[in-house]
């Protein structure tokens, strides 16, 4: 196949517009504060039918008009509205193209964009033996997951999705008119070519045309069976004791901090790169904190090694540990697992397969290249803590990250955070539950008509996340501004002057416990000055210095701007 081919003459797929009993449902994703009304959605099944559908879409427009939105759903878990908006004229659906298969004219393992985290794990693991280290959200489309970096159980131990990505098959728009069928690999001679799949490494969906396929070589086998722990605080206890609550997530984040170091105590300075853990620092509502661990069963230490992180995390909390029997977002309750519980690795991936109810929500993330600062563990049980706020689905989750993640450079794929040790993401879900309307039911049609429903959510995440990072301008920005010789130091955003080498926090200038944000959890607050008042644009925050690249990237393969959404890569700087 050469890069310039064009597929024409084939089905676009089906089209379902309004009145079709399918609207509805097509119209949507996941997330249900977002519900498009879209001219039609084409439900394709081939990478003919996508060229097909961009080609008739192309075709109803002149050459010079501006386009209305086309976008791409695989799995349809888009946090914002850049899939289901309320401007997008048509959405692509490609949840037909699910096939994971070992492609034996590549010599690589096939994933089309479709195929979601939990097929592609049997469909891989089964035949093959070999698994994608994605994450456990079992309805998460690959076709987004992998495009934004997608990262999961597995990670720690052997990296992120795209550091196996070999090639991508992506249908673009290069000229005014016509879509084509390119494939770009990590070896293609064609240094344009190259720096395509580069972009695909972690450059966020939506951007650079229809991703169709993604083929993958050294896939790792993961550990036959996993130990699986599942524990959890009650609120009432951590609250009489907030020193105790602190104590706990210090801890936990200074483990990952001083991983491989001799700053851990000597039992705790072996190997744990296969061991990822889930921190739920949930509302108080929920009644209960939980904490998530996974380890490697096969090694004859993995039992001992999880008590002593255990043991280690907690030293300062007194508090004993209690079964996780409840929902602490997407993840079920789990109240057998505080007896530590060896499983198949696949039995535990489906244990942990959990996305949640389909609900409203909004996220925001964070990178974290230290431990907590005694500010953050303040902000944290304050928020967390509040009583003007009732909702046991809200919650900061904090991943582990870090080890075989950190091992490639910034650059080597469009992933900038390659130093990072937890991967925090900020969460709040709820329903409509009232009928303001009228109308006898409640729907979306109630949110539309009072936005009171979800103002108290967006006020407490939002809220929450602008004091956490209050000293770098209410966002975690990816370092901190240099402050020259004897002068006095400002932070700027935050308003606040220094005299010292260190901050507040007691991080030195020049650095900072954050790096930025994840793509796969956009947040359009970034692209707020009231939200950000860092100086670093919501970009920076994504991309770091990638972002330059990932311009031109969009510029060759994209340069009528089809593919856009409110955080999409920009033509020009803005």
């Amino acid at each position: 196949m050469t890069v310039n081919e064009v597929r024409t003459g084939a089905d676009y797929g089906t089209e379902v517009g309004p009145g079709d009993a399918r609207y509805e449902a097509l119209r949507r994703g996941f997330n249900q504060r977002w519900i498009a009304t879209p001219d039609y959605v084409t439900v394709v099944g081939s990478t003919d039918e996508v060229v097909a559908a961009l080609n008739k879409f192309l075709a109803g427009h002149g050459p010079v008009d501006e386009l209305p939105r086309i976008t791409v759903r695989s799995g349809g878990h888009c946090y914002e509205n850049f899939v289901c908006g309320d401007d997008v004229s048509v959405i692509l659906d490609l949840g037909q193209m699910d096939r994971a298969y070992l492609d034996q004219e590549m010599g690589a393992y096939c994933v089309e964009a479709g195929a979601t985290n939990w097929h592609v794990a049997t469909h891989l693991y089964g035949p093959f033996g070999v698994a994608l280290p994605g994450g456990s959200c079992y309805s998460v489309g690959a076709g987004g997951h992998i495009v934004g970096g997608g990262y999961g159980l597995l990670s720690r131990q052997h990296g992120l999705t795209v550091d196996y990505l070999y090639a991508v098959e992506v249908v673009v728009v290069r000229d005014e008119q016509h879509a084509e069928v390119v494939i770009a690999r990590r070896d293609s001679p064609e240094p344009e070519l190259q720096a395509l799949w580069w972009a695909h490494t972690g450059g966020g969906g939506g951007n650079f045309g229809v991703v169709t396929r993604y083929w993958f070589k050294g896939l790792p086998k993961p550990p036959s069976q996993v130990l699986l722990s599942a524990v959890a605080w009650p609120w009432e206890r951590l609250k009489e004791n907030p020193e105790g609550f602190k104590s706990l997530v210090r801890n936990y984040g200074l483990f990952f901090e001083y991983e491989n170091t001799q700053r851990l105590p000597e039992g705790l300075r072996g190997d744990y790169s296969d061991m990822f853990t889930l921190l739920k620092l949930t509302h108080h509502s929920n009644g209960k904190v939980g904490l998530i661990t996974q380890l490697d069963a096969t090694r004859p230490d993995s039992v001992a090694r999880l008590e002593a992180f255990l043991d280690w995390i907690t030293r300062d909390l007194g508090v004993e540990p209690t079964p996780l029997d409840r929902r602490m977002g997407e993840h079920a309750p789990m109240g057998g697992l505080d007896v530590p519980t060896r499983l198949p690795w696949l039995t535990a991936t489906q244990t942990l397969n959990g996305s949640g109810d389909n609900q409203c929500g909004k996220y925001k993330s964070a990178y974290m290249n230290r431990g907590f600062t005694e500010r953050q563990l303040d902000v944290i049980f304050s928020h967390l803590t509040r009583d003007d706020y009732d909702n046991p689905q809200a919650l900061l989750q904090v991943d582990s990250y870090g080890a075989a993640v950190n091992l490639p450079e910034s650059g080597d794929t469009a992933v900038y955070q390659r130093s990072s040790v937890m991967k925090l993401q900020y969460q709040t879900y709820w329903s409509w539950k009232t009928d303001v309307n009228d109308d006898g039911v409640a729907d979306h049609h109630d949110a539309e008509a009072d936005a009171s429903i979800e103002a108290p959510h967006l006020r407490w995440i939002r809220e929450f996340y602008r004091d956490m990072y209050e000293d770098t301008g209410g966002v975690p920005i990816l370092e901190r501004p240099e402050v020259p010789a004897g002068a006095t130091a400002a932070t700027g955003a935050a308003g606040a002057a220094e005299d010292s080498a260190t901050g507040e926090d007691g991080v030195p200038h020049g650095e900072s416990v954050t790096d930025g944000c994840y793509i796969n959890y956009p947040d359009t607050d970034l692209n707020d000055p009231y939200w950000n008042r860092s100086g670093q644009p919501w970009y920076r925050l994504y991309f770091g210095d990638n972002y330059e690249r990932l311009q031109e990237v969009k510029r060759r393969w994209d340069p009528r701007d089809v593919f856009r959404h409110a955080q999409s890569i920009r033509l020009a700087d803005d």
